[in-house]
């Protein structure tokens, strides 16, 4: 099923401010949140897409992407930063945190001993010049909360089960009276005696030590597709952390950050690579062969070719991220000047002064000579 339009799904216009952004998100977000609909699974879908859609459009760098890009830059994909890079993780809240934001902990009481959804993880890599341009498969190692295969995630000694509260019968919260001067106030808070759990654990897992979850290094495969670039992100849906109380788990989110490169620059789908020539070739014409990302190429410079002239090679530039063609590379000649001649270069380049009509200092000039010239002739 193909993804909606996130302006579509926040109900907003593609020149929408970041506030007007935000509060279309707080709006749907109440409207369709999963504790707010119990057991609504067309309600669950529908904060899941415009928790996603607000994930991108909130961002910046990955708002400029989307516009270009569209899902493409988020699906298999990108927006949507191993490979002998460095990695490291953050972690993004699920239901629960919006939740507690916009109503409060507290209000929520024994929806605690509910399913949640597990957090989403960041893993930050770098990749090289060729990689981003061509793609490639690999796997990474993500450490993670998984659930404990000992006890199935009940937190209970193999053999045993968790015993329903009975302080609070299950629900996970208990009523408090409080008596003021304008009458009796009842709150709800989570059960003191099961922490909000509604179940109580008298034998723990020795695995998990009631916990549920045991923390793992899980090796996934990882699919990046030619055209990426620095801040590009891989969307690896259910490879995050795990859910609690049989909750679905979270996203996989990959960020992409490209090396430097020490020959090519890269201006967004084009490649940009500088070469240098001697005046001579400069003014009678070459054949250089050009590094390209492709191997060698063959680029005709002709005579009379000034400083800084660019040289096109159709194609032979970044994949499109939407697999439509590919960039070119860009051959720029710099001329380079010899800093040292030799007495007979020295003089063949007098004579073709003297014959271009060209101004240059006199073979031999003595000091007194030079600063007369300086003084005007005096």
């Amino acid at each position: 099923m193909a993804k909606r339009d996130y302006y579509e799904v926040l109900g907003v216009s593609k020149d929408a401010s970041a506030e007007e952004i935000k509060k279309a998100y707080r709006r749907l977000a109440r409207k369709y949140h999963p504790d707010v609909n119990p057991d609504d699974k067309s309600a669950e879908e529908k904060f899941k897409e415009v928790k996603d859609a607000f994930d991108v459009l909130s961002d910046s760098n990955r708002r400029a992407q989307y516009d270009q890009f569209g899902h493409a830059a988020e699906e298999g994909g990108f927006g949507a930063g191993g490979f002998g890079g460095q990695g490291g993780f953050q972690g993004f809240g699920g239901f629960e945190d919006i939740f507690d934001t916009f109503f409060g902990g507290a209000q929520r009481g024994g929806r605690r001993n509910g399913p949640q959804r597990g957090n989403d993880l960041r893993y930050d890599m770098e990749i090289t010049l060729e990689e981003a341009a061509f793609g490639l498969e690999t796997t990474v190692d993500i450490p993670r909360s998984e659930t404990c295969e000992t006890c199935s995630g009940s937190g209970a000694k193999p053999g045993t089960q968790p015993e329903t509260c009975a302080h609070c019968n299950g629900t996970g919260q208990e009523q408090v009276m409080r008596n003021t001067a304008f009458g009796r106030f009842v709150s709800v808070k989570p059960c003191d005696v099961c922490r909000g759990e509604g179940k109580i654990i008298k034998e723990r897992c020795p695995d998990c030590h009631g916990n549920g979850q045991v923390r793992r290094e899980r090796k996934i495969e990882v699919k990046i597709p030619g055209g990426v670039d620095t801040g590009s992100r891989l969307r690896v849906s259910g490879e995050g952390e795990a859910g609690l109380r049989g909750g679905p788990p979270g996203d996989l989110y990959i960020v992409l950050h490209v090396r430097p490169h020490e020959v090519f620059k890269r201006e967004g789908n084009d490649i940009i690579v500088e070469m240098p020539i001697s005046f001579a070739q400069a003014t009678l014409g070459t054949e250089l062969e050009v590094p390209t990302l492709d191997g060698k190429a063959r680029v005709k410079v002709p005579e009379g070719t000034q400083p800084g002239t660019l040289f096109r090679l159709r194609g032979k530039g970044i994949p499109h991220l939407r697999g439509y063609g590919r960039g070119d590379q860009h051959v720029r000649v710099a001329v380079k000047i010899p800093k040292k001649l030799s007495g007979k270069q020295k003089e063949l380049v007098r004579q073709y002064a003297e014959l271009a009509g060209e101004e240059v200092l006199p073979q031999d000039k003595g000091i007194i000579n030079k600063m007369k010239d300086a003084l005007g002739g005096k």
